[in-house]
C-alpha cells in the first residue's frame, strides 16, 4: 500500500508549478493527501487507474475482414494480383465514386485505367484474355465490390454477360471481331434479356421477337434495366423466334436501324451504372451477327450460370466494404468518453456482420473451386446467389446501424453499400427464383408454376 501512495505522490510531483497552482485553487491539496492516506488497497487501485488511465491509449488491432484467412489458400502470384487490384481500386476508384454515385453519372475517365489493369475477361482462353481461374475471377469481382458495387457491375456486364455470351455462343469470326477489343475495353458491351413486363419469367415468356427475312433478322420489342446500354457499342439481345418459338441471341450494334435507348432515371441503387430502356422497332440485324450457338434458353442459362457465381462474389465484396467501414468508424467514434467499439451492443453487431461475411467467403471460395473443376451446377450458383445477397442485406443494415445518423451520409461510405445491396439482391435472378432452382434440385419437383 505504501508503494501505491508513493506512486500517487510521484504523479502529483510530476505536475509543473503552474498546473499545481491551478489545482490548488480548486481543491485543498492537504485534504487530498489526507484522503489518500486513508484509502484501502482497492480504493488506491481505483485512484491509480483514474490518474493514469488517460495516459494509456490502446491501439486497436488491424482491421481484418478475412477472419478465416481464406486468402492464404491462394498462390503467391494470385495473392499478388489480388493486392494489385485492391491497390488500384483504393487509389483510382474509391476517391471518385461517391460524387459520381450522387450525380447518377458514369466516370468514363476510368475506362483506360481499367484496361491497363488487364482483368477484363479474366477466365477466357485467348483473345488477349488471361485464361485464369474462376476462383481468381471471383476474388477480383469481390475486390471491385468492396470499393464500389456499381463499378463491379459495369465490369460484370462487360466481362461476364456480354463477353461471355460471345465466348460461349458466338462463332470464331464473332469472337475474333469483338473479344480482343472488349477485353481492352475499346468496345463496350451490354446484355439485353430482362423486359419491362418480363423479369423472372424470361425462360418461357420473352415478348421481344425475332424473325428471319432473307439474310437478315428483324427484331421487335423492349428490354429494360440493361446496364451499360446507354453508351455500349454492342448489346447482346435475346429474342423469341416467331417461327420455332425458341430463344435466340444477337449482337446488335448501336448504329443498327430501329435500335434506340433511353436512360432509366430515378434509381436509388447502383446509380453509377447507366441502365437503359431499349426499344427495338423493326430493328435489322444481319445473319452474320446472330450468335450461332444460342438456339434456346438453355444456352442463355449457361451464360447466367457462369455470371451468377460472380454476383455472389460481388455481394461478398459489398458486404466486406460495409463491414470494414463500419468497424473503422466504431473504433474512432467516441461517446461517453470512449470508442463505441468498446460497447457490448456494438460488438454484438460487429460479430454478427463478421460471422455472416466469413460464411459467405468460405461458401463462394468452394463455389469457385467447383467451377474450376467443371462441376458447377445451376443449383450451386443459385444457392450462393441466394445466401450471399441475403446475408449482405443484413450486414449493410447493421453497418448503417452502428454508425447511427452518420450511416446515411455518403461521406462515411456505408450508405452507398446499403442502397446498392438492394439491387444486387434482385438482379441475376431474384431470391425467390434462385430458391426454386435449388428447391427443384433437392426435391425433384419444379415449383415455378
Amino acid at each position: 500500500m505504501l508503494d501505491k501512495i508513493k506512486n500517487i505522490l510521484k504523479l502529483i510531483k510530476s505536475v509543473d508549478m503552474a498546473q499545481l497552482e491551478k489545482i490548488s485553487k480548486k481543491v485543498d491539496l492537504a485534504e487530498v493527501l489526507g484522503a489518500v492516506s486513508k484509502m484501502d488497497e482497492n480504493q488506491l487501485k481505483m485512484a491509480m487507474k483514474m490518474l493514469t488511465g488517460s495516459k494509456k491509449k490502446k491501439d486497436p488491432p488491424a482491421i481484418n475482414a478475412d477472419f478465416y484467412d481464406v486468402s492464404a489458400k491462394l498462390s503467391p502470384e494470385d495473392r499478388a494480383l489480388q493486392m494489385k487490384v485492391r491497390a488500384f481500386l483504393e487509389a483510382e476508384i474509391k476517391p471518385l465514386v461517391n460524387n459520381y454515385w450522387l450525380h447518377d453519372e458514369f466516370p468514363f475517365e476510368i475506362i483506360p485505367k481499367l484496361a491497363e489493369l488487364n482483368v477484363c475477361g479474366y477466365v477466357y482462353e485467348g483473345y488477349g484474355c488471361a485464361g485464369g481461374t474462376s476462383l481468381m475471377d471471383g476474388i477480383i469481382a469481390s475486390e471491385f465490390g468492396r470499393i464500389d458495387p456499381s463499378i463491379a457491375t459495369f465490369l460484370g456486364v462487360q466481362s461476364g454477360l456480354a463477353m461471355g455470351s460471345i465466348y460461349m455462343c458466338g462463332s470464331d469470326a464473332q469472337k475474333q471481331e469483338w473479344l480482343p477489343a472488349m477485353q481492352q475495353l475499346k468496345k463496350i458491351g451490354a446484355f439485353g434479356l430482362t423486359e419491362p413486363l418480363v423479369g423472372s419469367g424470361t425462360a418461357g415468356g420473352l415478348t421481344t421477337t425475332c424473325k428471319r427475312e432473307g439474310d437478315k433478322w428483324v427484331l421487335n420489342g423492349q428490354k429494360k434495366w440493361i446496364g451499360n446500354s446507354t453508351f455500349s457499342d454492342i448489346t447482346i439481345i435475346w429474342a423469341r423466334d416467331l417461327d420455332d418459338q425458341q430463344v435466340k441471341g444477337f449482337i446488335v450494334r448501336k448504329e443498327n436501324p430501329g435500335f434506340a435507348v433511353e436512360k432509366i432515371k430515378g434509381k436509388m441503387a447502383l446509380r453509377i451504372v447507366q441502365n437503359g430502356l431499349i426499344t427495338l422497332t423493326n430493328c435489322e440485324v444481319p445473319e452474320a451477327d446472330r450468335l450461332p450457338n444460342a438456339n434456346s434458353f438453355k444456352d442463355t442459362a449457361k451464360v447466367l450460370q457462369m455470371t451468377r457465381a460472380g454476383v455472389a462474389w460481388m455481394a461478398v465484396g459489398c458486404a466486406r466494404g460495409a463491414y470494414e467501414n463500419a468497424l473503422e468508424y466504431t473504433l474512432q467514434r467516441e461517446q461517453f468518453g470512449k470508442p463505441i467499439a468498446s460497447f457490448q451492443l456494438i460488438q454484438n453487431h460487429l460479430v454478427e456482420m463478421l460471422s455472416n461475411l466469413t460464411a459467405m467467403q468460405t461458401l463462394v471460395f468452394r463455389l469457385s473451386e467447383l467451377q474450376d473443376d467443371d462441376k458447377l451446377k445451376d443449383e450451386h450458383a443459385s444457392l450462393a446467389k441466394v445466401f450471399c445477397t441475403l446475408r449482405t442485406r443484413d450486414i449493410v443494415s447493421r453497418a448503417r446501424e452502428v454508425m447511427g445518423g452518420n450511416g446515411i451520409l455518403l461521406e462515411y461510405n456505408v450508405a452507398r453499400f446499403l442502397a446498392d445491396a438492394e439491387a444486387i439482391y434482385s438482379y441475376e435472378g431474384t431470391k425467390e427464383i434462385n430458391s426454386l432452382i435449388v428447391g427443384r434440385s433437392i426435391t425433384g419437383y419444379s415449383a415455378f408454376v
